[in-house]
Order: structure tokens, then C-alpha cells, then sequence
């Protein structure tokens, strides 16, 4: 248990049941009652972010999350089943923890998963993937200038890629922000 005086950004802590980051911490001061500790807590489930104010001294527990290496294998069901490559046990992730990272997926991928206890809360893919193009659309003007096109990856994500891009060319992809870097 920490004093929410030691409240800072980046700290994981569980409240009412649910693990948060935290994403900012800012000591208010008021003339007349007392200072608080205003914050912006990320839900490491839901993603979602929301604000709550701590009074000096209150309890808060912050927990520690394991970081371990996964490699994609396949779906099953409705979840998504991977390797953990240190202790080789399948683990079974849902769709909502991967949300748009599905795109990107493909056998043999590995990422790295955040858990706290047996449960996994976070799934962050490499920055960089490589990816080949199974299927290519129509042109696109864009606002800025320039014309691009569509083409689906072997993993099923849709990006938008220059023209010069056939199908079976192989990508390098931005995970982050679903970019085309270059061919390769």
C-alpha cells in the first residue's frame, strides 16, 4: 500500500477491483479545505481513461505487472491462442485485449504481454512487421496531394500503400499507426 502522495505517472495501482495506469498525477492546492491529487487512470481492460481525486493519506495498492514474450500460433473460438515462450503453456487471449492489433497478426508473431497475476492485460505488438500484399483496389486521391492506393496484407489489415505496390510485394508496416514504411 502506497500514501497517494507517492502518486505518479506510469504506476500501476488497483481500485475497486480493476487495474489502472496511471497516465498524469497533478498536486492541487486549494485556498480554503484540503489539497488533493488529481489523476487520469487508463483501465488496463477497457482502455478507457477516467479521472479520480485522492485525499491526503489514502490507501491506494500498487501492483507490479509481468511482462512476458507470446508468440502467435492461430485462433480458436472466439479467442486467440499463443505460446509463452518461457514457460511453453498455451495461453488463450480475447479479442478485446488485442482490439485493432488482430489486423496484424499472423502465425508466428510475437508480442509482449502484460499480466497481473494469470490475467493478461495489455498485448503490445513490434513496432515494425513484415507483411505481403495479397490483394491491391482502386486509386485514392488524398486531400494533401498525391495518389495512393488500397491493398489488404496477408493478416487481412487494410492500408493505403503507393502505387508502385503489386500483389505479393513484401511491407513494412507501422503497427502503431497502420502505416506503410517501405517495401522490402
Amino acid at each position: 500500500m502506497s500514501k497517494n502522495n507517492q502518486i505518479i505517472p506510469g504506476m500501476t495501482i488497483v481500485l475497486n477491483n480493476k487495474v489502472y495506469r496511471v497516465e498524469t498525477a497533478t498536486k492541487v492546492k486549494v485556498p480554503k479545505g484540503t489539497p488533493f491529487i488529481k489523476t487520469k487512470l487508463r483501465d488496463l481492460v477497457t482502455d478507457k481513461v477516467i479521472e479520480k481525486n485522492f485525499t491526503p493519506n489514502q490507501e491506494i495498492e500498487e501492483v507490479s505487472l509481468k511482462e512476458h514474450i507470446l508468440e502467435y500460433l492461430y485462433p480458436e473460438g472466439k479467442q486467440y491462442l499463443f505460446l509463452d515462450i518461457n514457460n511453453l503453456e498455451q495461453v488463450m487471449v480475447a479479442p478485446k485485449i488485442l482490439s485493432e492489433k488482430i489486423d496484424f497478426l499472423k502465425e508466428g508473431t510475437q508480442v509482449k504481454a502484460m499480466f497481473y497475476g494469470d490475467s493478461i492485460f495489455a498485448v503490445e505488438l513490434p513496432q515494425f512487421l513484415e507483411l505481403m500484399v495479397i490483394k491491391t483496389g482502386s486509386t485514392i486521391d488524398s486531400p494533401v496531394g498525391g495518389t495512393s492506393k488500397k491493398a489488404i496484407l496477408e493478416t487481412g489489415a487494410e492500408i493505403e500503400v503507393p502505387l508502385f505496390i503489386e500483389v505479393g510485394d513484401i511491407l513494412k508496416i507501422d503497427t502503431n499507426s497502420h502505416e506503410f514504411i517501405q517495401r522490402v
